[in-house]
């Protein structure tokens, strides 16, 4: 199972490491598109390889052939930089929106990876909306204060290491609420 979850962020990384050195040859607009192809193709590698595709996959290949897609229609990067504030926000937003309702999305997207008693995915649903609100807001302030390369470096890795540090602070959590 973990060597498949490998291959599975590997390919999930690899349009974003695509876009990062396109971009820093030919521009933002050779790189969104090439990020849109690439993505398109890991999404129809995961499908033949693995028979499925994650949900959070899907939306993140809509989101990119949508944005994507207005960048290169319009001419005009805004639309692929504020990608990851608008899926960030509309995340953040569906979780929120399930805890208000007394239904725990990301338990039904994550349950056959983690199983967690209920205040378990409780408090790791309300860390992730945080996560994903931090995210928007850092997205934000780098897409409008730095270089189009800056931003896309940040893009390329400073949210990486933003996903990593959260997913560190998930650990506590996870291993306090783990039901075997």
């Amino acid at each position: 199972m973990e060597k498949k979850e490998s291959y599975r962020s590997l390919l999930e990384m690899g349009p974003l490491i695509l876009f990062f050195g396109v971009n820093y040859f030919y521009g933002i607009f050779a790189g969104t598109a090439v990020l849109v192809i690439s993505t398109i193709i890991a999404l129809i590698i995961s499908w033949y390889f693995f028979k499925n595709i994650p949900m959070l996959a899907a939306f993140g290949c809509l989101a990119v052939v949508l944005f994507g897609g207005l960048t290169l229609f319009f001419d005009n990067d805004f639309f692929i930089k504020i990608k990851p504030t608008v899926v960030s926000l509309i995340i953040a937003l569906i979780l929120l929106f399930g805890q208000f309702l007394g239904k725990n999305f990301l338990s039904v997207v994550m349950r056959s990876s983690i199983k967690l008693d209920t205040i378990g995915w409780n408090k790791l649903t309300w860390l992730w909306i945080a996560m994903f609100i931090v995210m928007a807001i850092a997205n934000e302030i780098a897409w409008r204060n730095l270089s189009t390369d800056d931003w896309v470096s940040f893009k390329a890795f400073g949210i990486p290491v933003l996903s990593v540090v959260f997913g560190l602070f998930s650990i506590p959590i996870i291993k306090k609420y783990q039901q075997e």
